[in-house]
């Protein structure tokens, strides 16, 4: 089969899909994206509202995923660097707890942190130096657990779980009760024990324009929703249809193949509110956790935005709940600023926007690290790609994208 006449159709223009297209280009195809939204990005986007720059949740790029380093061009990102720490609330008050090891300016307030016992501190050390020394493939392997039984078993304090692993990781994860996999806890411990969180300066969408950029062959189709796949046709919900020669399905493949409906996925939820302030509570680059369990927010972090002289004096203040609640947008925006107030001390000026993430992060159970290309196969016609594949990283989306479109060219190269 000629790659010039061979038709390779990628739904889905999410991070997978682009990193799908850009190895087949590689090898010399010219596949087609179809998307049903109005641009790329999938889950990564950013909007600008009012002069200010709005991810679609809050999000952060790990510099040490393996494959970002890969398919990304981090100095032309311009990334901004998050302190590796975080400042912690509780009852109106906050102390900052970081890693003195990588960044000397948290030494002294982490020393004297009311956060934590020192043997607490002690223990935060030596997972440091244990998980560091351990192979992605060592974690992947390990028997999975929970990651609250797996801080349990490390032996750390209910006081230093409560008051920030669970804040901290319960912003990664989307869940508030600290169940997913351990594998994952130490994997994205790991990440951030080798590397930093970053945002682009112009915003997370600023990635996949990137990958977009770098694509020359690929031909995108938006506003263009599928509605059900074979092993040979596509029908679009407009009722077109088309017959590539092969379909990377590079989304939740469940509501698309029939075979697959009963399977569907299911997904953690969050809340992102964003909020104009006149005084920033968190001077260092850091994120802020809120540890009160009565506390409805989870985690806030202060934006910048690429409009300075607009926004004038007012800093910009994202604001993150994971946890389940049944609040209409007006009550859930009058209990965010209750609880930024009572627990954070911060007074917000403008609400500017809220993003209701129904979608955010695939509940998944058995993580993997990896998959062979073989293994993305559903059909003789049919492959698949997608965090939930393997993990819901940034990391694992990549690597889906790429065995996804290497099991497509080794099915041609046989035919």
């Amino acid at each position: 089969m000629e790659k010039k006449t061979t038709e390779i159709a990628i739904i889905g223009a999410g991070i997978s899909g682009l990193i799908a297209a850009l190895r087949l280009e590689k090898d010399g195809y010219s596949p087609t994206i179809y998307e049903k939204s109005d641009r790329a990005g999938g889950r990564v986007k950013t909007d600008i509202v009012d002069g200010y720059q709005l991810d679609h949740g809050f999000q952060v790029l790990l510099d040490a995923y393996p494959k970002a380093q890969e398919y990304l061009d981090y100095n032309a990102l311009e990334l901004q660097e998050f302190l590796p720490g975080a400042q912690i609330f509780k009852q109106g008050k906050s102390s900052i707890l970081g890693d003195p090891l990588r960044s000397l300016q948290l030494l002294f307030p982490t020393l004297f942190s009311t956060i934590g016992s020192f043997s607490d501190k002690l223990k935060i050390f030596k997972l440091n130096t244990t998980v560091k020394k351990k192979t992605l493939e060592e974690i992947f392997n390990e028997e999975e657990t929970t990651t609250l039984t797996f801080l349990k078993f490390s032996g750390f304090s209910e006081q230093i779980i409560e008051q920030f692993f669970r804040p901290f990781f319960s912003g990664i994860f989307l869940e508030p009760n600290l169940e997913t996999s351990s594998r994952m806890f130490q994997f994205v411990y790991k990440m951030f024990g080798t590397g930093n969180a970053v945002v682009p300066k112009a915003g997370m969408e600023a990635i996949p324009k990137q990958l977009i950029n770098k694509l020359q062959r690929t031909k995108f189709e938006f506003n263009t929703e599928v509605d059900t796949i074979t092993n040979t046709e596509i029908i679009f919900v407009d009722g077109r249809k088309i017959t590539p020669d092969y379909t990377i399905i590079a989304t939740d493949a469940s509501p698309l193949v029939p075979n697959l409906r009963k399977q569907q996925l299911d997904w953690y939820s969050s809340d992102t509110l964003y909020f104009t302030c006149k005084i920033r509570k968190i001077e260092k680059p850091l994120i802020g956790l809120i540890s009160d369990k009565e506390a409805l927010i989870n985690n806030i972090f202060y934006h910048t935005s690429i409009d300075t002289e607009r926004r004038g004096s007012e800093e910009i203040l994202s604001v993150t709940v994971v946890k389940e609640h049944e609040l209409s947008e007006y009550e859930l925006i009058q209990k965010v600023k209750e609880d930024l107030k009572t627990f954070c001390g911060i007074t917000t000026e403008r609400y500017l926007k809220h993003y209701p993430i129904k979608m955010a992060l695939p509940k998944l159970n058995n993580l993997r690290y990896s998959l062979m290309p073989s293994e993305t196969r559903l059909t003789e016609h049919i492959f698949l790609a997608g965090d939930y594949l393997l993990n819901g990283s940034l990391n694992a989306a990549m690597i889906s994208g790429e065995m996804a479109a290497i099991g497509v060219i080794h099915t041609i190269e046989k035919s």
